[in-house]
């Protein structure tokens, strides 16, 4: 064999080896803190179908009841990224320097049902029927600070009354809410959809309205420790590729309306909801999963792009409440340099 030749074969070979998948083995290891969630569908779709593994990446999730310890998490190294609603202690962690936001999660957005406010069944008969009534009764949150004491926030502010007159029990976990609601040991909760409608088609509480009647919220984003965006910047720009594409399959089978403003569903609904369940809803079959996540699923943007504004207005509400440090501020907990054109950024 002429030397050329052999050249010409081992350069091949490389090329080769060059194109093929990364194997298991070979790709690098990350892990993700996250809720089960529909409002994370997103991600899971990213997992599921592989976008992750596309650009090297063997992504594992972990699975927590409350979203402030996912931010802990994230800083003592015990998950790679984190996906949840923003809290008073995520903004102060971040404000420290430990965090940076990188991508949106879910939005609560007018036309989009999103959290609900439930009444106990023994509030409700007393009269807790409707937003302006949650003054002078008991709501459970997971801690002070999380992102249901921000809403209670908006509630308090266009219902105008005075958020002091709420009595904010923190039960540390979204089945404690759940569980205190039932049992009558608060007046009301705010809670996702997953979870409120189980307990209003069951007798078991009381839908009193969406919080999107209230006001739009960029509640919740995709986060990462800044020594990682410091360390291994191509391997978060490699993730946030690969969730970016979860969000838009996301959005386009549970977000897209026709002209007139109605839901839409499209030939891959029902798949992509099976796939979502299988995380939200572990123990249903697809059948029993897929028309759960279909009537739980929040607005999400298609590209990941964070509400500026409204995360700064978060904070200053936070300051406002003595939540979170004074120091803190918006521009510099955000790295925007992973997704161009994020939305409302003055």
């Amino acid at each position: 064999m002429r030397w050329w030749n052999k050249a010409g074969i081992m350069a091949a070979a490389a090329a080769a080896i060059c194109a093929a998948p990364l194997t298991a083995s070979a790709q690098e290891k990350a892990s993700v803190g996250v809720l089960r969630f529909v409002s994370s569908g997103g991600l899971f779709l990213a997992v599921e179908k592989g976008y992750f593994k596309d650009e090297g990446l063997d992504v594992q999730m972990k699975f927590f009841e409350a979203a402030q310890p996912i931010a802990v998490a994230v800083v003592s190294g015990d998950t790679t990224f984190g996906v949840t609603a923003f809290t008073g202690g995520f903004y102060n962690l971040a404000g420290n320097g430990a965090l940076k936001i990188i991508a949106a999660q879910a939005k609560e957005a007018k036309g989009y049902e999103g959290n609900a406010l439930l009444a106990s069944n023994g509030a409700y008969e007393k009269g807790l029927n409707s937003f302006e009534k949650l003054s002078g009764k008991t709501l459970g949150v997971t801690q002070v600070g999380s992102s249901f004491h921000y809403q209670l926030g908006q509630i308090a502010a266009a219902k105008k009354f005075d958020l002091k007159s709420v009595d904010i029990k923190p039960l540390q976990s979204l089945p404690n809410m759940s569980a205190a609601l039932k049992s009558n040991q608060i007046d009301a909760i705010i809670i996702a959809p997953h979870l409120a409608k189980p307990l209003i088609n069951s007798g078991e509480a009381k839908l009193i309205g969406y919080m999107s009647e209230i006001a739009d919220y960029q509640f919740g984003g995709l986060f990462t420790s800044t020594n990682l965006i410091d360390s291994k910047r191509a391997m978060v720009q490699r993730f946030v590729r690969a969730y970016q594409k979860g969000q838009a399959d996301y959005n386009k089978s549970f977000a897209t309306k026709d002209g007139s403003g109605k839901l839409v569903h499209t030939a891959d609904t029902d798949k992509d909801a099976a796939l979502i369940g299988k995380y939200v809803y572990p123990t249903d079959t697809p059948e029993q999963a897929i028309p759960k996540v279909k009537a739980s699923a929040f607005f999400a943007d298609p590209q990941a792009r964070l509400d500026i504004a409204d995360i700064k207005t978060q904070i200053a509400w936070m300051k406002e409440q003595k939540l979170v440090d004074a120091s803190v501020q918006a521009d510099a907990i955000i790295d925007k340099s992973f997704i161009q054109g994020h939305l409302n950024d003055k």
